[in-house]
Order: C-alpha cells, then structure tokens, then sequence
C-alpha cells in the first residue's frame, strides 16, 4: 500500500501563498485518486479538494477559486497550491490515497500531516 507523505506547511501571513507536496512512498500515486483534508483544532477533519487519476478536480466551497491541485506523476507528487490565503485556512493538512480511480468516499492510506499556520 502507498504511503502518502506531505510536507511543504509553515507559516504565511494573510492574502500570502503555499504549496503542500503529497509523495508516495512504497509505491506510485497515479493509479489512484488523490485527496487533500484539513482539520483545524477543535474541528472535524473535511475534505478541501481532490483529483482524479484522469485529473478531473474537485474542491470545497471554502477554497474554490483560491486552492489548486495538481498532480505530476513522473514525480510521484500531488500538490496543492494555496493562494490567497487566510486566517481561518489555519488548520494540519493531509493527503490520502483513495481505493479508486475517483473519488469515492474510501480513503485508506493518509499520511501524517502537515501544520499550515495563517498569521500575521
């Protein structure tokens, strides 16, 4: 099984941009679709944005037109542009593998984090 393995957090000031890398380790990302979640402190962990192994996309609300994801599969990587950023993106962001080429709502690998912090 392919371990996601994220990094690329820290901390931005407001309106700033990041971008989160989500590698495979143990095996190869492409056959599988690709998820980014958030969950900030005292909150549930939500999906932000996902892709597909055919690259459709898909994002929440909360980060349409701000967030972009992308994946490179020669490089084993998804990533996950951040733009426009603020105080309530605050939150520990992971990757996971789903079990399908799409993104169904089976997601057994995640990796273990990575802390985006949003403050002036």
């Amino acid at each position: 099984q392919v371990q996601p393995v994220e990094s690329g957090g820290g901390l931005v000031q407001p309106g700033g941009s990041l971008t989160l890398s989500c590698v495979g380790s143990g095996g190869a990302l492409e056959s599988y679709a690709i998820g980014w979640f958030r969950q900030a402190p005292g909150k549930e962990r939500d999906r932000i944005a996902c892709i597909t192994t055919d690259q459709r996309t898909y994002y929440d609300d909360s980060v349409k037109g701000r967030f972009t994801i992308s994946r490179d599969n020669s490089k084993n990587t998804v990533f996950l542009q951040m733009t426009s950023l603020k105080p309530g993106d605050t939150a520990q962001y992971f990757c996971a593998t789903n079990r399908l080429y799409y993104c169904s709502a089976q997601w057994p690998s995640w990796g273990r984090g990575t802390r985006v912090t949003v403050s002036s």
